[in-house]
């Protein structure tokens, strides 16, 4: 598992290591490892006659450049530091001089000739952007075609909460120490980190064990989801209550119910308006007419896709709530839903709304929402005490009370923003919530298989539909366990 920590986190852990360490030496671990990151990124044997640009801002972040640069400069490369802060640092920039590296007054010349780019402008305490001065230097490293390395994260972005207010530095890799800053797995920052890469500084022993942030790998999916046993039967492996579709959206039914068939479930147990449709897709789909009394044994509830308006959904959606079983609330259910509704239940409830819906519920715009993904998906979870799957590019999960770590989700592809894939989504994470899955296990399990087999559907490349989704999660499924 990736785990990440804020940066008032990662001052204390990295005073308390210094105070054991030899004075400097906290940063040549870093500087060593992002040396070698840069031989690695330059290719076997091209060290040597490479041409390598620094920008090296005030304080420890450009001192890190400038003692990488020195080793770089060591193994044959012609290194050349670009001074943008009110005072660089003074060892590395000592170091650089005595290993052949110079320092030049004109920035534009040495970087059009560069293979790579270090950007040390800012540190992880950097905020609102890049400063002006140094906005055409930052254009001119991106317009090169040197590849850019963000020494800790790239300059301009917010390691906290990743937003980007202002002009930032896109790079093509960063390199980080010791952990993992928030602001490097959630959009829109992680666009301007390209390929991430951790550089153990010994910083463990003095974090301490709970994340601000973590995004989950495949041996942590494998360990999470619910398989048979002998004596399984469809009641043990979970009954899902799926209450979707309508006249208007009658393809919401046949893929939250496709999520949740492929999804683990023993049974799924539809009600609403289009079950006919249903069950000509799914005939494995149970169907209820009757009156809500008449539904039969649910472990869990999917309610909400493409449900519409009206006194129905509205009624539904009260019966469903009031049951004492988890219940995840989804699309057009969101717009029925109260703070006071969810903090009645007894059982835990999961909300899903994309950036819009959230926007709503949170009384905001979208754009404030986009911008600031943590706070808002923190915001929700605590207003409404429930735990909250927000979709988008980067899918956060937090936790109902909005405490505790907040789950990124590492897979996915932009193909996967198309009609129904969020239905689909609802009636996987359903599944695993009838599955036994606590609602936090069950929304990271189920967006990190989602966006798996959207990659396989699309195979990297290609336009996808949300069946084509829900026809791959199996293949996903399969990759996960078999890691």
């Amino acid at each position: 598992m990736r785990t990440a920590h804020h940066v008032e986190t990662v001052r204390a852990a990295e005073a308390a290591l210094m105070a054991r360490l030899p004075e400097g030496a906290l940063m040549q671990k870093a500087a060593a490892g992002l040396a070698a990151a840069c031989c690695s990124l330059l290719g076997r044997g091209r060290v040597y006659g490479s041409r390598v640009v620094l920008l090296v801002g005030s304080g420890d972040n450009g001192g890190d450049a400038l003692h990488a640069g020195a080793r770089l400069a060591r193994r044959g490369a012609g290194v050349t530091a670009v001074l943008l802060g009110a005072r660089a640092h003074g060892a590395g920039l000592a170091a650089l001089r005595a290993a052949g590296g110079r320092v030049t007054e004109d920035p534009y010349e040495a970087l059009a000739a560069a293979d790579l780019v270090l950007d040390g402008i800012t540190g992880i305490g950097g905020r609102g952007g890049l400063r002006p001065e140094a906005v055409p230097v930052a254009r001119a490293a991106r317009g090169s075609g040197a590849v850019v390395v963000a020494v800790d994260l790239p300059s301009g972005v917010d390691a906290d909460t990743g937003e980007v207010e202002g002009e930032a530095l896109r790079a093509d890799a960063t390199v980080t120490f010791g952990t993992y800053k928030p602001g490097l797995l959630v959009d829109p920052a992680r666009e301007y980190a390209g390929a991430l890469r951790l550089v153990d500084i010994g910083l463990a022993a003095t974090l301490p064990s709970v994340p601000d942030a973590e995004a989950l790998q495949h041996r942590d999916v494998a360990r999470l989801l619910p398989a048979p046993a002998a004596e399984s039967d469809k009641y043990r492996r979970g009954v899902v209550g799926v209450f979707a579709g309508s006249d208007q959206y009658r393809g919401a039914a046949v893929l939250a119910v496709a999520g949740a068939l492929r999804g683990g479930a023993g049974a799924v147990r539809y009600v609403g308006r289009v079950g006919d449709m249903v069950v000509r897709a799914h005939p494995e789909t149970l169907v209820h007419t009757g009156p809500w009394a008449g539904v039969g044994r649910v472990q869990a509830w999917v309610a909400g896709p493409g449900v519409g308006e009206g006194p129905d959904p509205e009624v539904a959606m009260r019966h469903i709530l009031a049951t004492d079983v988890p219940v995840l609330v989804d699309a057009d259910g969101l717009r029925h839903l109260t703070p006071e509704a969810v903090h009645e239940r007894s059982a835990p409830t999961l909300l899903t709304p994309h950036a819009g819906e959230a926007a709503a519920l949170l009384g905001t715009d979208r754009a404030e929402v986009e911008a600031r993904r943590l706070a808002a998906v923190r915001e929700l979870a605590a207003r409404y005490g429930a735990t909250v799957l927000l979709k988008g590019s980067t899918t956060l999960v937090c936790g109902p009370g909005g405490t505790g770590p907040v789950r990124v989700n590492p897979t996915g592809t932009p193909w996967l923003a198309t009609a129904g894939s969020g239905d689909v989504l609802s009636g996987l994470a359903g599944a695993l919530l009838a599955g036994g899955l606590g609602p936090v296990d069950a929304a990271s399990c189920a967006a990190y298989l989602h966006g798996l087999a959207a990659r396989r559907a699309s195979a990297g490349a290609g336009p996808i539909t949300a069946t084509e989704v829900a026809g791959s999660l199996r293949a996903a499924w399969q990759d996960v366990r078999e890691s």
